[in-house]
C-alpha cells in the first residue's frame, strides 16, 4: 500500500477550514473580488497566484480581518469571521517586509504576542525554544534583527508568526525580498515546516514557479475571480482555460476550427497546413473556435520527417535558447506562427544537430496538446 495521498478536497466527507460563500468585494465603483465560492482545508498549503491587481491580496486581507466582504460570509471552522476583530481570530499573517521590531532580540520577537497574551514565563520560554529550533535559529537567539541576513529575518517572522499556533498562516509575497537561490532553498523550508506544524498556509505570490513547487492546490486569479484551483499537476497538464495555459509555465498556444474526428477534433490552423489531431472528450460545435496548449517539452524536434507521430508540421529554427540542462527551439511556420520546442540536453557537449535557420520537423502525439474552447 503506498502512501494516502492527501486530497481532503475530493473527498465529500471532509469539512473545510475556510469557506468563502458568495463573496464579494467592492472598493466604491470597483469590484475587486466578485462573487466568489470555494474551501480550503486543513492542512493544505495554499496558493492563491495571478498578476498585480487580480484581487488576490484582497482575498487575504479578509481572511485575515482588515477587510470586510461586502456581499457574502466567510467561515472559518464552521464561524462567520467577520464579527471577529483580526486580534482574536486564530489567523495570522506575515508581511512582505516582515515587520520585526529593531531594537528587540531574535528570541524577543518571537515571544512578542505570547507576551501580550500574558502567558506564563516558562509557557513562553518553551515556546520560543520551539520556534527557535523549527526554524533553525537557536544560535541567533540573542541577536538583533539587522545583524541577521534577509533568509535569517524571513525565518524569524515565519515564527514569530507561528508561535501562537494559529489554525491558518496568511503569507503575503514571503519570499520576495530573497535572491533567486535563497528563494528555492526557502520555499523547500516553507514546506517542511508547514507539515511538521499542520497549521493551514495561505499564500499569495504572483511567481508561478512558487506557488507550482510549495502549493497542495494553486488558485489562478484573474479580475476578482478564481479561473481554476487545483493541483499543481492539474493546472499544468490540464489547464481548463487559455488563460490558465499561458499563465502557468511556457506554452505554444495554436487557434484554428475543430471538426469532430474519430476520438477528438481535428484543428485547421493554417492555409495549406494538414490539420492538427487532438484527442479529447469535449463537446464542441464543428467549426467552432478552438485551441491547441501544447507545452514545448512535449514537442519533437528532427531534421527527418517523423513517421510515428500523428501531428506534423515543418518550420525554420528562428531562435535557439541554451539554458545549460536544456534548449528552447522557436520554430517560425510557414504561417508564421512560431512553436516552441525543448529538448533535455543529456550528453555533456551536445553535438546540436540544429542551428538557426535550419529546416526542421516538429511533431507530437495526439494526447500531447489540451484542448480548449475559444
Amino acid at each position: 500500500m503506498g502512501e494516502k495521498v492527501f486530497a481532503p478536497w475530493t473527498d465529500p466527507n471532509e469539512t473545510p477550514l475556510i469557506q468563502f460563500k458568495n463573496v464579494t468585494k467592492r472598493f466604491g465603483e470597483f469590484t475587486a473580488i466578485d462573487n466568489q465560492t470555494f474551501d480550503i482545508y486543513e492542512r493544505e498549503f495554499f496558493a492563491l497566484l495571478g498578476p498585480s491587481g487580480c484581487g488576490k491580496t484582497t482575498m487575504m486581507r479578509m481572511l485575515a480581518g482588515f477587510e470586510a466582504p461586502s456581499e457574502g460570509t466567510i467561515l472559518l471552522g464552521g464561524q462567520d469571521i467577520a464579527p471577529i476583530p483580526p486580534n482574536k481570530r486564530a489567523v495570522n499573517m506575515m508581511f512582505q517586509s516582515y515587520a520585526l521590531f529593531p531594537h528587540l532580540s531574535i528570541w524577543e520577537n518571537i515571544a512578542f504576542g505570547l507576551k501580550r497574551d500574558g502567558l506564563p514565563k516558562e509557557q513562553i520560554a518553551a515556546r520560543v525554544e520551539e520556534m527557535l529550533k523549527l526554524t533553525r535559529l537557536e544560535k541567533f537567539a540573542r541577536r538583533k534583527p539587522h545583524q541577521c541576513s534577509g533568509g535569517q529575518r524571513q525565518r524569524v517572522a515565519l515564527a514569530r508568526s507561528l508561535a501562537k499556533a494559529p489554525k491558518l498562516l496568511l503569507l503575503d509575497e514571503p519570499l520576495g525580498a530573497l535572491d533567486a537561490k535563497l528563494r528555492q532553498d526557502t520555499q523547500f523550508e516553507l514546506m517542511d515546516i508547514q507539515e511538521k506544524t499542520g497549521t493551514t498556509f495561505v499564500i499569495v505570490t504572483h511567481d508561478q514557479e512558487e506557488a507550482m513547487t510549495v502549493a497542495s492546490r494553486v488558485a489562478v486569479m484573474d479580475h476578482g475571480k478564481i479561473i481554476q484551483a487545483d493541483t499543481p499537476a492539474r493546472i499544468y497538464e490540464m489547464p481548463g482555460s487559455v488563460y490558465v495555459a499561458d499563465f502557468i509555465g511556457d506554452v505554444n498556444i495554436i487557434e484554428g476550427r475543430a471538426t469532430p474526428a474519430g476520438d477528438g477534433y481535428d484543428i485547421a490552423f493554417a492555409e495549406g497546413e494538414p490539420a492538427l489531431h487532438a484527442k479529447s472528450d469535449k463537446k464542441l460545435q464543428a467549426g467552432s473556435t478552438a485551441y491547441l496548449a501544447i507545452r514545448p517539452e512535449k514537442v519533437r524536434i528532427s531534421t527527418e520527417r517523423p513517421d510515428d507521430l500523428p501531428n506534423v508540421v515543418r518550420g525554420k529554427i528562428l531562435d535557439i535558447a541554451y539554458l545549460g540542462n536544456l534548449s528552447t527551439y522557436h520554430v517560425r511556420l510557414p504561417n508564421g506562427q512560431i512553436i516552441k520546442s525543448q529538448t533535455a540536453n543529456t550528453r555533456r557537449l551536445s553535438n546540436r544537430p540544429f542551428t538557426w535557420e535550419d529546416e526542421v520537423w516538429l511533431g507530437w502525439t495526439d494526447t500531447a496538446a489540451v484542448l480548449l474552447e475559444g
